[in-house]
């Protein structure tokens, strides 16, 4: 080979290495095929790679009619809210018209969205309480456009009691949302309605239960991941039994996923086993910056769109979307339903391999 030729070939490799430093997607891709995947680390790049790639530019399919979603368990701290603001901002960002309406006194779906929510401003109290009309409230998401939100605000902490004497308190939310989809016409219609609950089981949740067909279910991986969760279903089949008959269980998502875990891993075989066609294949990570998210106001869509936690929810959107599409809507059986022994997992040791 003459020198000539040398000096070719190291100029054709110096621009490649340019190419892939630019993050040229004929780069990625090839180097995927040869990617050494032998460390956690090495497999969460190639992974997250490959999911940036897959969903660049995607837009997701409209449902036939509007999806209902309560995300819902009376368990705190396995990421509801989390949960409900980063799907909604994803199928957003996939191009659907998304409401998010935040039952929560707490208003940190409000927070994180970046909408108004302090004293005295419209919110869902004054839709249950003083029949406002729900589009009255409703607010643009500055950060992600086609997404919506209904605010909570403080006031809403004294709606269980207010509830107790007024006629047809289990119904009012769900009324709310009948006459703002009456209100809409076909192209201005929300696609999907995401209502976030508090962990418990009161008024407000029962409000979002009877408003919805579907129900969410967070899941954290951690140990007695399960607990409760029976008992979670058994109010959900009341519901059913007496107030919404078309309410189903049709998500399960597992959150704060560590697949470097045994103790992970084996919660997730767990849900699996009893939820297997409710539960997403995306499992969310646990992650700094979804953590980081709200305190700017934001979420973590917007705040950091590269991230592994980002890129998740946006696959688990595209699952979602997809079933929406496809008009799945599975609920489970209730030989589904886990029993009290099975609630905790097999090792309640990390053990990282």
């Amino acid at each position: 080979m003459t020198q000539a030729d040398d000096n070719a070939m190291a100029s054709a490799e110096d621009h490649d290495g340019v190419h892939a430093h630019r993050g040229d997607p004929r780069n990625v891709l090839g180097g995927l095929q040869t990617f050494d995947e032998s460390t956690p680390l090495a497999a969460q790049l190639a992974e997250d790679a490959r999911r940036r790639i897959e969903l660049e530019g995607k837009q997701f399919p409209r449902p036939a009619e509007t999806r209902v979603l309560t995300v819902a368990n009376q368990k705190g701290g396995v990421g509801k809210t989390t949960t409900t603001v980063n799907l909604a901002a994803a199928l957003a960002t996939g191009g659907l018209r998304v409401l998010v309406i935040d039952n929560d006194p707490q208003g940190n779906a409000s927070t994180a969205l970046g909408i108004a929510h302090q004293a005295g401003t419209p919110s869902t109290y004054d839709v249950l309480i003083d029949d406002v009309p729900l589009a009255e409230v409703i607010q643009p998401c500055g950060d992600v456009e086609h997404l919506f939100g209904a605010p909570a605000t403080i006031d809403l902490s004294g709606a269980e009691i207010e509830l107790v004497s007024m006629v047809a308190r289990e119904n009012r939310l769900r009324n709310a949302i009948g006459a703002l989809l009456d209100s809409q016409s076909a192209d201005e219609r929300y696609d999907y309605i995401f209502i976030d609950c508090p962990p418990s089981l009161g008024l407000l949740t029962v409000n979002a239960f009877v408003a919805a067909r579907e129900v969410l279910i967070p899941i954290q991986s951690e140990y007695y991941a399960l607990e409760g969760l029976s008992q979670l279903l058994r109010n959900i089949e009341l519901i059913r039994g007496h107030l919404n008959p078309i309410l189903h269980v049709s998500t399960i998502m597992l959150t704060m996923f560590d697949k470097r875990t045994n103790l992970s891993r084996q919660v997730a075989e767990e849900v699996r086993t009893h939820f297997p066609t409710q539960t997403l294949l995306t499992a969310i990570p646990r992650s700094v910056r979804i953590s980081e998210a709200p305190s700017y106001g934001q979420t973590v869509l917007t705040y950091d769109p590269g991230s592994t936690g980002a890129l998740a929810y946006r696959a688990a959107a595209q699952e979602i979307a997809s079933r929406g599409a496809d008009g799945a809507s599975p609920s489970p059986s209730p030989s589904s339903q886990p029993q009290p022994q099975t609630a905790a997992v097999h090792s309640s040791e990390e053990v990282h391999e």
